[in-house]
């Protein structure tokens, strides 16, 4: 597994490299968010290890540009550590976020946590249908990509699979806690700022503006679900 780390201390960068490829990882790292977009270019990575203060581009920054273009995990490991941080970072499309200091046994879970959910939701059996179909919005699981009509929707890995659970079961309430434990595949800690923060970015996507949700309705008390009579 190949891993990109873009991070402006040599010493984490070197530290993290050395663990990492005793546990059989490939770690490149480079020091500034410009140049971690321009190595992203150049090869496929599984996962990207991204800090958020870092010169040239910001971690925020670097985010936004990867989401432009791909799906691939990116974990954010940050010294900042308030919920506004995590909301915006989460919100841009980061899947994960750990706070330094961590310790490399969490850290190395978490890495083979969001690499595996990222490949094992993209395997599909032979005999399953690959597409989902809600109202105008058509999800093709295969070649994860959803449209609206004929609109494209640009999902992240965790928006898609949200949206992808609810499509499949379209008459299910799930609550927060349910939400986090098969998307994130985690202990549900009571963090509802996660689910909220995806939540609120997929309807801001699929949803008409300034029309209530037609999509993902939220069932008070409880949680949410598919829409009816899509």
């Amino acid at each position: 597994m190949r891993l990109l780390l873009i991070e402006d201390d040599v010493e984490i960068c070197e530290m993290l490299q050395d663990f990492l490829k005793k546990e059989a990882f490939e770690l490149d790292f480079v020091l500034d968010g410009e140049s971690g977009l321009q190595e992203f270019s150049k090869k496929p990575y599984d996962l990207v290890l991204l800090d958020l203060m870092m010169p040239k581009l910001n971690g925020m920054e670097v985010i936004s540009k990867i989401r432009e273009t791909s799906t691939v995990p990116v974990m954010i490991l940050s010294a900042k550590d308030s919920d506004l941080d995590k909301s915006l970072g989460l919100g841009l499309g980061a899947d994960d976020y750990l706070t330094k200091p961590f310790s490399m046994t969490e850290l190395l879970a978490r890495i083979r946590a969001n690499i595996r959910r990222s490949t094992q939701y993209s395997r599909i059996p032979e005999q399953q249908d690959p597409y989902l179909k809600a109202g105008d919005l058509i999800m093709n699981l295969e070649e994860h990509s959803v449209l609206k009509g004929e609109t494209v929707i640009e999902l992240t890995h965790k928006e898609f699979e949200i949206l992808k659970l609810l499509m499949s079961h379209p008459n299910k309430v799930y609550t927060k806690a349910q939400l986090y434990s098969l998307v994130w595949n985690d202990a549900y800690l009571g963090d509802e700022n996660a689910v909220n923060v995806h939540i609120s970015r997929l309807r801001s996507k699929i949803e008409t503006p300034s029309k209530s949700s037609r999509y993902i309705k939220t069932v008070w008390g409880i949680g949410y679900k598919l829409g009816e009579n899509l």
